[in-house]
Parts: C-alpha cells; structure tokens; sequence
C-alpha cells in the first residue's frame, strides 16, 4: 500500500556499540525501567511529534499539551502556514522556541527522542503515515477514519500487531461519560436482550470531479505531492488544500459514512460487545442501511440530514452530533453530544450520575490520556487497533453495499464479501508512490 521505499530517507540504523551496550544492560535492567523495546522509562517524558496540523490536529494537541509528563518536540506539516501556525502554539505554550517543523514526516520519525506520533493528515494519509511511522519504531494515535478502505485499515492493525506498537484511534466517544454510560446500560442486561442499535450517519454520496489546474506554489509552501500522498495524482487547486477535498472520492472515506460512522458504528459494535467482529448482511435504501449481526442485533445506519418529516427517527433530532440509540426488549437508551441520555423505562434515566448529563463528546482530553498511559503500560487503548479495524470495516462493508445498490453479505473471518467479485474489488484501491 505504502510504497517501496517507506522507510525514512534517513534510515535507521544503530551502532555495533551503542546495541553491545544495550544487550549487557538489558541483562540487569529490564526493558520498561530502561525505556527499550518500545517501552517509554517511567521518569521520562514521552516524546511526542505531529504529523499533520489542522483545526482537527491543533484541537486534539491543545489537549495533549496539558499533559505534564508529554514534550510535543516536532511538527511536521506539507503546509508551511500550518507549520507555522503549530509551532506558535507549542512554543507558547513552553515558553521557548524548541518545536522544531519539517515538511516531510519521515525526518520527523528519524528522530529518537520521538516516542509517538499524532497522525492528523487529510484521510487519504491516516493509514499510510500511521504505517510508516508503527515501522520506524513510534506508537499512533490517529484520527479517523484511520483508513479510507477495508485494505488499509487491515494493513494498519496488521502492522500495529506484528511491531507492538501501541494504537488509538481517534474515536474519542469510548472515552466520554454519558457514551460510556449509555453502553453501560446495554452490556448490564439492563435493556433486556438487545435487538436494535441506531447508528447517525451522514446523507452517502460520491464525488469525483476535478477542480481545475492552478500553478503549484513553491515546494515549501505546499508540497503537492506529499499533500497527495498515496491518492491519485490530479492537478494542484488551491481550494483542496484549504479543505475542498472532503467529500472527494480519491480523498475521503467510504462515501462519507465514515464521518460520524466511525464513531457512531463503533459504539453500536461496543454496546453489542462485538469489537472482535462486524455485522455479516448489509442491506441499503434510501433512508438508512440495514446491517444484522450473527447473533440477530440489527445495526442501523440512519442517514443525515433526512428529508423525511416525521418519518425521521427521533434520535436524530435533539442530541447533538453524533448520537446513538440502544433498543433492547425490555428498554431503550440514546444520547449525543449534547450530553443528554435519554433512557425508559423511567427507572433507567434514575441511573444516569446527573454530572454525566452534560459532558460534551468533544473533548478529547480522556481518550488521549488513555493513549499515553498505555505508551507506558504498552496496554491496550480503548480504541486499539483490533476495534478500529472491525467498526472501520463495518462501516466500509456498508458504504459499498451503498454503492453497489444491492444487499451484500461479508464473512467476519476473513472479511471479504460472499459470492461478489465486484464488492471484492472495492475492498482495495490502487496507491500513488508518494516516496519520491
């Protein structure tokens, strides 16, 4: 997926002497207390470098920054305007002039004194830079959606597996209250047997027309072809790089359900503890897709905005952005953004701590905090690679029964779709050499 030549120009080698010394030390000090084998010593703070910096990035590293035990060393940017901008706030926020900017992230990696990355690129990067960055030895924390195909969100888990490297996906509503609390519910039998979880996406839609060609600006203020990276290669505009690329086919992910459905689908997959699979039939219409589970839990994907009166769900309507609904025989319970949990019988809402009603699910402060104490602990994050890689697919398997028209039906086992060569192929796209 990535290329051939993945690895940093720079390389990264080690002397004879500076391994025969860490062998012996090994021999008296054991990894974690040293720092080695991925571990992170516990009286060092962890080294922390940027990959990509938008109003995305700088909104999850004013978070980050808070942290005591966390040194945001480097930001590496395609953008000169947001290097600049990135490196203002670091810098004023250490009261120095330390953060050091590249254009291109693998001379950010090279570094040794980079423990972990953020990975805050446009989609087409998630993958691919979090791949690179899990090789050169650095634990990832990325936005999502953290591939915009079902191949490369296995080559991301797959490679995060076989390196040890520890893994969050950017799906911070796991790690806020009034979600958590709302899974709570499900998992505790306290909806009775589940029958139906309500995912919020946005409205599916497909857009693949060119903007037209525009002068590329000098390499320094916008690397074009870094900022393409492994998408297909069309002429530079400046209105992509300001932002216009979502909804691009080439681009974004998954005809846009992965928007909300990243976070939205997952929960569904916690509340129904099936972070170690994914619905095995998808059905689309015009309103929603219809996904069922082995164990017969619908999943419902209900699209927005919804021109549909009152035929709209009612879940939709009040909670914020990215609300979920749980409906089990005995219950129901649904919440968003805003906070709220709205739950019956009455009895349940008595559940919810009133402190909980009204945490937004924005913040990411919680989810990062996890990230970090696990670069420590090399624990599992609540968003590792093994759940993003099943909500992620799920999410996938769905935009392309969308595509396609048709009811599609995929083996969680191998995940690839039974009896459809043409959804098979949609799986997987062709990649750029970006390495050049």
């Amino acid at each position: 997926m990535i290329g051939p030549r993945d690895v940093s120009r720079r390389g990264f080698l080690s002397t004879a002497a500076a391994a025969a010394a860490t062998a012996s030390w090994a021999s008296i000090v054991p990894d974690r207390a040293l720092g080695r084998s991925g571990h992170v010593a516990p009286n060092e703070k962890i080294g922390l470098g940027v990959v990509g910096i938008g109003p995305r990035c700088t909104y999850d590293l004013k978070a980050m920054l808070q942290f005591d035990d966390i040194r945001c060393l480097a930001i590496a940017d395609v953008q000169a305007s947001r290097r600049d901008a990135g490196k203002q706030l670091v810098d004023a926020h250490y009261g120095n002039k330390d953060c050091v900017l590249y254009r291109d992230f693998r001379e950010l990696l090279a570094r040794k004194d980079i423990d972990a990355v953020i990975v805050a690129t446009g989609d087409r990067w998630h993958a691919a830079a979090s791949i690179v960055a899990a090789k050169a030895g650095k634990d990832v924390y990325s936005e999502k959606p953290c591939g915009i195909t079902i191949a490369a969100c296995q080559e991301l888990a797959d490679t995060m597996q076989a390196g040890q490297r520890v893994f969050q996906a950017g799906t911070q509503r796991r790690s806020v209250p009034n979600f958590q609390v709302a899974v709570d519910m499900a998992h505790r039998g306290k909806l009775g047997e589940l029958k139906t979880l309500h995912a919020s996406v946005y409205m599916p839609g497909l857009d693949n027309t060119w903007l037209p060609a525009q002068p590329a600006p000098p390499r320094d203020v916008v690397d074009w072809n870094l900022w393409l990276g492994p998408a297909p290669w069309r002429p530079f505009n400046q209105k992509y790089v300001d932002g216009g690329w979502r909804g691009q086919w080439d681009f974004d992910s998954g005809a846009k359900l992965l928007d909300w459905g990243a976070h939205t689908v997952d929960l569904c997959q916690w509340a129904n503890q099936a972070d170690d699979t994914m619905p095995i039939e998808y059905v689309p219409s015009d309103r929603n897709i219809e996904c069922r589970y082995a164990n017969g839990v619908a999943l419902v994907l209900d699209f927005l905005p919804l021109p549909f009166g009152d035929r709209a769900p009612h879940y939709v309507t009040r909670l914020g952005t990215c609300p979920v609904r749980f409906v089990g025989e005995e219950g129901w319970v649904e919440t968003g953004d805003e906070g709220e949990v709205l739950a019956h019988p009455e009895s349940l809402r008595k559940e919810v701590p009133e402190a909980v009603r009204r945490v937004r699910g924005l913040d990411v402060s919680a989810h990062s905090r996890n990230f970090f104490d696990c670069v420590r602990s090399r624990g599992a994050t609540a968003a590792n690679a093994t759940v993003m890689r099943r909500s992620h697919i799920a999410c996938h398997a769905a935009a392309i029964a969308w595509i396609l028209q048709r009811p599609l039906k995929i083996d969680p086992k191998n995940e690839s779709f039974i009896d459809d060569d043409e959804a098979n192929r949609l799986r997987s796209r062709a990649w750029r050499d970006w390495t050049a």
